[in-house]
């Protein structure tokens, strides 16, 4: 499975952030707002973010070798922890420098210019959220997926920061543009949470989604009614890659052949309901007692 194609949508998060960057530091450099300055403080993250995606899907785009037999693709889930952590940092900068200002008010100058440079950045944002979001849904990748998270978190955010700024504006109150700067970093710390949990989610090996799940067991079931068993059903996902393992118990009569035709069957059918899965099935006989003690992950020793 090459996924190498996927570092272009990296590249494109890139060039968003180099853009914005340079738009949201403009618009706070014309107004001296905070607001804008925490805007213009993501969007570092967000080019931080961009290329360790780049970075990361390289290394997961190899294919498998003897060090890595199941591949590299939970290299991706580093890139969305590292990506969590940045937005946590980077939500704490935001804080530091709103409480500054409100201990030390300043003005608002060139509001108006300021406003619309943010806007242009934030239009810029949305668009490349967008088509994250769509890439990563459709290629189920870790990596894309912390992007247009947090790209759409930074066009809420910029939405906020324009409201506190048309505010001051219009009621002279100084003291809106921090207090928004800190909802501000509260809402991307909250954010920043979410994407750190998802990626230690993955890389704990953590079980297929329900879905994914409801329907393994719909195909498993299926099988009852010849006298087919199953248990020690164990899953995990890595980054696109889905894992499957079950342990199959059949009369003892069969015969290897009857038993292997009846595992290939059973591993087709779940590999034409779940995406980019691989199947591992160990088959056992119903009338073996011994097929019953090796259900947990570590089997005690026999005496």
């Amino acid at each position: 499975m090459n996924r190498s194609f996927l570092t272009r949508y990296a590249w494109l998060s890139l060039a968003a952030a180099l853009a914005t960057i340079g738009l949201k530091t403009g618009a706070y450099l014309l107004t001296g707002s905070v607001g804008l300055l925490s805007d213009a403080l993501e969007s570092l993250v967000n080019l931080a973010g961009a290329i360790m995606a780049l970075v990361v899907l390289n290394i997961a785009a190899q294919p498998p070798d003897e060090e890595h037999t199941y591949g590299h693709s939970k290299a991706e889930y580093f890139s969305s922890g590292v990506e969590g952590a940045l937005i946590l940092l980077a939500a704490a900068s935001i804080a530091f420098a709103a409480v500054q200002r409100l201990l030390n008010p300043r003005p608002l100058e060139a509001i108006g210019i300021g406003l619309a440079v943010s806007v242009i950045a934030s239009l810029v944002n949305l668009g490349v959220a967008i088509v994250l979001a769509q890439a990563a849904k459709q290629h189920s990748s870790p990596a894309l997926e912390a992007n247009p998270q947090h790209l759409l978190t930074d066009v809420w955010t910029s939405v906020g920061v324009l409201v506190a700024v048309g505010l001051v504006a219009l009621s002279g109150i100084g003291w809106l543009d921090p207090i928004i700067a800190i909802a501000v970093a509260v809402n991307i710390t909250l954010a920043g949470g979410r994407i750190l949990r998802r990626s230690a989610l993955g890389l704990m090996d953590t079980a297929l989604p329900a879905a994914d799940l409801a329907a393994l067991k719909s195909i498993l079931d299926k099988y009852d009614k010849d006298g087919v068993k199953y248990h020690a059903l164990r899953t995990r996902q890595s980054g696109p890659r889905r894992f499957v393992s079950l342990h199959v118990l059949v009369p003892g009569l069969w015969t290897v052949q009857r038993g292997h035709r009846l595992l290939e069957r059973l591993e087709g059918e779940i590999r034409g309901a779940l995406e980019n899965v691989t199947v591992l099935t160990h088959l056992e006989s119903l009338e073996d007692t011994a097929s019953f003690e090796d259900q947990t992950l570590d089997r005690e020793k026999t005496k």
